[in-house]
């Protein structure tokens, strides 16, 4: 009975052991992780609108020869330096014509000096130039304006031009003559010089206006297409070679546009 008993047992522990299997469980292999690489959006800038300006030049007005231009350009330098100082603008003008070649010489343009003034105790800048004699000293200045003006103050200021300012501001031949008395050209034909420029292109004029003494405005003539001097003399009276005097004309060109004295001044400006 004993026996039995133990072989049962054995017989059950051999059972609970085959029943008592290793479980093993594997891993779920992972799916792999797909990394998906964006290139982000590159935005192309917009391009810049360029805005260009466009600048019309203005159209330069013509001369009929440089004498014409200068005058243009500084008579009312000219006549406000009258205002001021009581200097005839055609004297001015004239002075400035002949002493800067119309404004064409060494002086005028590269330094500004449209009157042959000297330094005579200038400390301001200088230019040397051959005059009278080699190498002179002459004043610079940084704009014409104030060569005119200093032209002015140089006549008011000195003592040997007070003669000038006791003849009357129309008198412009008497001004040329006084000028060349008191020493301020040595040319002996200064005068004379600066008298026919002034006759010549009716420099005179300019005194007129300032003194009150100017010309009514139907005087004045502006050319259009198809005028010729030969039709406004026709139209106003008076010969083609006085027109041409009038205006300082050397030739017998118009242009649209320009303007043209058609009645001589007074005899006694």
């Amino acid at each position: 009975m004993n026996k039995i008993f133990s072989y049962f047992l054995i017989a059950l522990l051999l059972a609970a052991c085959g029943s008592s299997k290793k479980v093993t469980t594997k891993k779920r292999k992972s799916s792999p992780k797909v990394i998906v690489k964006t290139t982000p959006k590159v935005e192309t800038p917009k391009e810049k609108e360029v805005v260009v300006e466009v600048i019309k030049p203005n159209t330069p007005e013509v001369y009929a020869n440089k004498t014409e231009e200068y005058i243009a350009i500084y008579s009312d330098i000219a006549q406000d330096e009258m205002r001021n100082y009581g200097i005839p603008a055609s004297i001015t003008l004239a002075q400035g014509i002949l002493e800067s070649a119309s404004g064409q010489g060494r002086l005028s343009v590269e330094a500004n000096n449209h009157f042959g003034i000297k330094c005579h105790g200038w400390t301001g800048a200088k230019i040397y130039h051959d005059d009278d004699a080699s190498q002179e000293c002459f004043r610079k200045y940084k704009n014409s304006k104030y060569s005119f003006r200093d032209h002015s103050l140089f006549l008011k200021e000195r003592k040997r031009y007070s003669v000038l300012f006791t003849l009357e501001k129309d008198d412009y031949k008497n001004w040329a003559i006084e000028l060349r008395k008191a020493g301020y050209a040595t040319d002996r034909k200064y005068p004379e010089k600066l008298i026919s420029l002034i006759e010549r292109y009716q420099l005179h004029r300019f005194d007129a206006e300032v003194l009150g003494k100017a010309t009514a405005n139907n005087d004045k003539h502006i050319v259009v297409k198809g005028d010729t001097l030969y039709s406004l003399s026709k139209k106003y009276n008076i010969s083609v070679s006085e027109l041409k005097s009038l205006n300082g004309l050397e030739t017998n060109d118009l242009f649209v546009g320009q303007v043209l004295y058609v009645k001589p001044i007074p005899k006694d400006f």
